[in-house]
């Protein structure tokens, strides 16, 4: 069971990538209603004001992000908070292995999940912005709205497709990133 806990955890923090808060409000929404049992001193999430605050965060961010040039400024400040919210989700689900392993499992696994999500939503915004002049971000924010909805509830009742979704993820934005980028007479192109 530990083990089917860590995937889950990673898969909440690949999550944080798209929206830090979405995973928290589904992951508190989910214990609250007895699907999750949360780890030792995390089941304060699992409790009515932390589920109040989670939805009115979420509904902030959400909004925020259909705004143009707030999107650019949030994607800008969001890494470091995806990554430590990826780390708090990672250790909200692991109970029962030595606390050691488990930090550092959240810290590793749960840390670079939600990077990696977060650095490849960010770029694929970029591109959008750079091409666009930001006027088709709506559609990227409401992509990565729906695909942290998405793979929250995938990993809490599917986690292993949830990494496996998240992995394609980051790799699709990843190539296609970096084909946009290679087009011949490119001013940005490396």
């Amino acid at each position: 069971m530990e083990f089917l806990s860590v995937v889950m955890g990673v898969g909440l923090s690949a999550a944080c990538g798209f929206r830090i808060f979405v995973p928290f409000l589904i992951l508190s929404l989910t214990a609250s209603n007895g699907y999750v049992k949360l780890a030792p001193g995390f089941e304060w999430i699992g409790t009515n004001p932390a589920l109040i605050c989670f939805s009115v965060a979420t509904a902030v961010e959400i909004l925020s992000y259909f705004i143009p040039f707030v999107d650019n400024f949030l994607d800008a400040v969001a890494s470091p908070f995806a990554v430590a919210a990826g780390i708090v989700l990672s250790a909200s689900c692991i109970s029962g292995i030595d606390p050691y392993l488990k930090w550092t499992l959240t810290i590793i696994a749960g840390g670079a999940a939600a990077g990696l999500t977060q650095t490849a939503t960010a770029s694929a915004r970029l591109a959008s912005t750079t091409s666009t002049g930001g006027l088709f971000n709506f559609v990227i924010a409401l992509i990565e709205a729906a695909g942290s909805f998405f793979l929250s509830v995938i990993a809490i009742f599917l986690p292993f497709m949830c990494i496996g979704l998240a992995a394609a993820f980051v790799i699709y934005v990843r190539v296609r990133f970096r084909k946009r980028a290679a087009l011949p007479g490119r001013v940005d192109a490396m």
